[in-house]
């Protein structure tokens, strides 16, 4: 069963052998490498709410159109505008003044954590690029899948954001100190480094795909989540690439290391940009680094630093405060403005260095407009 071709998310239902349903949700928007927008967000959530209460369904799987991404991060043509408009209102101080983006993040966090908490198996299909957003829908999945050509990165620190969608979680259990760095860097990550870094599970070459496919809709499924996480597990080992060449992460893991353990921000952006190196790929995370935001690289640290104790759930709703906080200030449009608006890559960001970055201004990211039980996410 498929539905109809024009929607920015089509949804099939494959009837395995025994009859058990196997669930797919394919992102529809392959002009935008499948970037999320706010519909297909509440789509997905939609109906995967539906889809984990119905019995017969046994197995949901994400993947996106097109040969050159699963998903490319959130569309932020709209978030610009609502920012922009919120910035030259009267409840420009208030950071629940920007409805759009108070709705945005709340359900992209939302969906993401009911990803990461499905009582079914969800296997992730990350084909290209996978960033930001793209990252956040398959990093929760309980089987995640990324091919040879995949590149995996959180590049918010060009636009003033951080590395969201519960990067303040799952960076944080990233090996040694990987985790701040691809905050700060927003190094690209190869399928193999994906892996090490925990962002990823298996690699699978593209080719195999209508193959394990094949399989999956033969599988005998059964009533129980946990045999079928378990035969899923098993079935895509057959087909995972063994021995898997290290990535550059990999390859620089006790340099990176060494670069992130410095007592400060100031003194980790010091010796990242501060490296004399000939490696391309060190290089680039080095210059990225020095082009983005400086509040971006403070606030990824902070909370990192800050949230390192907590769950999955109080992340979620940590960073709905810091996101709002950051439509209210002056980054993100700027971030959005100098990169895909008018393409100048010259941003003004504000504050223009690190040393203008006070503790005061850091709280602000942290300081809740609700009370604990009235927080949007409250429920998760």
């Amino acid at each position: 069963m498929t539905e109809q071709t024009s929607a920015p998310v089509l949804f099939e239902e494959h009837l395995s052998t025994n009859g058990a349903r196997i669930g797919v949700a394919l992102l529809n928007a392959e002009r935008s490498l499948n970037a999320l927008t706010l519909r297909m967000i509440d789509l997905l959530g939609e109906r995967l709410r539906a889809w984990a209460s119905d019995p017969e369904i046994v197995l949901v799987i994400l993947e996106g159109a097109g040969e050159r991404a699963f998903c490319a991060g959130a569309d932020l043509h709209q978030m610009h505008k609502t920012i922009l408009a919120h910035h030259a209102s009267p409840q420009c101080e208030d950071i629940l003044g920007n409805a759009y983006a108070l709705d945005f993040f709340t359900r992209e966090y939302r969906l993401d954590y009911l990803i990461h908490t499905y009582p079914k198996p969800v296997l992730s299909w990350a084909r290209g690029v996978v960033m930001g957003g793209g990252v956040g829908l398959a990093v929760g999945a309980s089987h995640r899948v990324v091919t040879e050509h995949a590149r995996v990165a959180m590049p918010e620190i060009n636009i003033g954001l951080y590395a969201d969608v519960g990067g303040s979680w799952f960076l944080n259990r990233a090996p040694g100190k990987t985790g701040l760095f691809l905050a700060l860097t927003a190094a690209q990550l190869n399928a193999s480094d994906a892996i090490f870094a925990g962002l990823a599970d298996y690699q699978v070459e593209y080719a195999q795909k209508a193959q394990i496919m094949a399989r999956i809709l033969q599988h005998e499924w059964k009533g129980s989540a946990q045999a079928n996480r378990h035969s899923l597990t098993s079935l895509l080992l057959e087909f995972a690439a063994k021995d898997l060449a290290h990535g550059p992460l990999r390859q620089h893991f006790g340099l990176v290391n060494t670069l992130c353990a410095q007592a400060d921000i100031a003194g980790i952006v010091a010796a990242i940009t501060g490296l004399k190196t000939e490696d391309a790929w060190l290089n680039r995370a080095a210059a990225t680094l020095a082009a983005g935001s400086p509040g971006t690289a403070a606030l990824s640290a902070a909370l990192q630093q800050r949230l390192r104790l907590c769950s999955l759930a109080e992340v979620f709703r940590a960073e709905l405060v810091a996101s709002l906080v950051c439509a209210a200030r002056p980054d993100l449009a700027e971030g959005i403005r100098a990169l895909l608006i008018d393409k100048d890559r010259h941003p003004r960001w504000r504050p223009a260095t690190l040393a203008e970055v006070t503790p005061g201004w850091i709280d602000g990211f942290f300081k809740s407009p609700w009370p604990a039980h009235e927080h949007p996410l409250a429920d998760l």
